[in-house]
């Protein structure tokens, strides 16, 4: 295994830890102003995800930096061809944030609802909009000889696009209702109970369409390699067994299955451009792959030396702080948020 290969793999298991940390925290946000009817239960949702969070988000942020310092034109071109939906998602991430911090500096009702749909928006354009650019790149992108996108914003607002935006969005909801019935209690649980009974059906439908969709618009099934094929096999049976985790009311197990299905489609997403990192619509030639998209060679081997050494010591700390903060919340809860 070449540098090259292994950095592709490491951005694979970011965007991996990405999606599945940062996805339920975008479901329990996209939730909050639905499930929860006074007050005191929003600051319960809030105070769900609220020390970690952030923390999430550093996920995203290795994973960007990963990819500019081992695959500076795959960063360049992505950032470049989705500048309008990366600065819409910036613009979220921000009031989102922002939210999270103001909503309690004030009692008024009215204050305290309009940070919440910041919340709510804050976490559900983000959610679409990165299945967006993901269906995006896997269908292909129109990349010039000098790697340049030459389409248009409404060019990357096709349907299968647009349907990998639903995958996203319909399985952060499902993953961060799981999550919120592992972290409450009394009425509140029993409401989010309610919408997990049927947040799987949206799921199933979306899932299930953009596979089909997958063999028309891209080249995921032209070629069958064992990584591809554990890959879809392993979410087909995740995404089974939380439907049967929710029938017997195992809802632990069905975040688990969430999770796994979240990681496994990002391997199967990965797995299908690899050797390239962005295909492009305009012909082979003109894609981008691991190595006509790289650093140089002692670029990657410095890169290597650092991940190796300090991102043991980045999960260790973060496994840490989800141990500190794995209790149930409810209304005699010390509450920060």
């Amino acid at each position: 295994m070449d540098l090259q290969t292994l950095w592709f793999i490491l951005i694979t298991v970011l965007f991996s830890g990405f999606f599945f940390f940062e996805g339920f925290d975008y479901g329990v946000g996209i939730l909050l102003p639905f499930i929860s009817k006074a007050d005191q239960e929003r600051r319960i949702v809030i105070n769900a995800i609220g020390p970690v969070w952030d923390g999430n988000e550093v996920w995203l942020l290795t994973a960007g930096g990963a990819m500019f310092a081992a695959f500076p034109n795959w960063y360049a071109t992505m950032f470049s061809g989705f500048y309008l939906a990366l600065f819409l998602i910036l613009v979220a991430l921000i009031a989102r944030g922002v939210a999270f911090e103001f909503r309690s500096k004030d009692d008024h009702s009215g204050w305290r609802r309009l940070w919440d749909w910041a919340i709510f928006f804050g976490s559900a354009i983000p959610a679409l909009l990165f299945g967006v650019a993901f269906a995006n790149i896997v269908r292909g992108m129109a990349i010039d000889a000098r790697m340049n996108y030459v389409g248009t914003f409404f060019d990357l607002l096709n349907p299968y696009a647009l349907l990998g935006g639903l995958v996203t969005l319909t399985l952060f909801i499902l993953h961060g209702a799981l999550f919120l019935e592992m972290k409450t209690d009394g009425a509140l649980r029993e409401r989010v109970q309610a919408v997990i009974r049927v947040a799987w059906i949206p799921v199933l439908v979306c899932v299930l369409g953009f596979l089909a969709f997958s063999a028309v618009q891209t080249d995921m099934f032209a070629t069958v390699t064992v990584v591809k094929f554990v890959a879809l096999a392993i979410a087909v049976v995740a995404l089974l067994s939380v439907i049967a985790a929710i029938r017997v009311k195992r809802f632990g197990l069905g975040f688990i299955g969430t999770g796994v299905a979240i990681i496994a489609t990002v391997a199967l997403l990965f797995s299908t451009i690899f050797p390239r990192v962005m295909p492009s619509s305009l012909g082979a030639a003109f894609d981008l792959t691991i190595y006509n998209a790289s650093s140089s060679q002692y670029t990657l081997q410095v890169m290597t030396v650092v991940a190796l050494t300090l991102v043991p010591i980045v999960l260790a700390y973060q496994a840490w702080s989800y141990w500190i903060f794995r209790k149930r919340l409810t209304t005699q809860s010390k509450l920060e948020y």
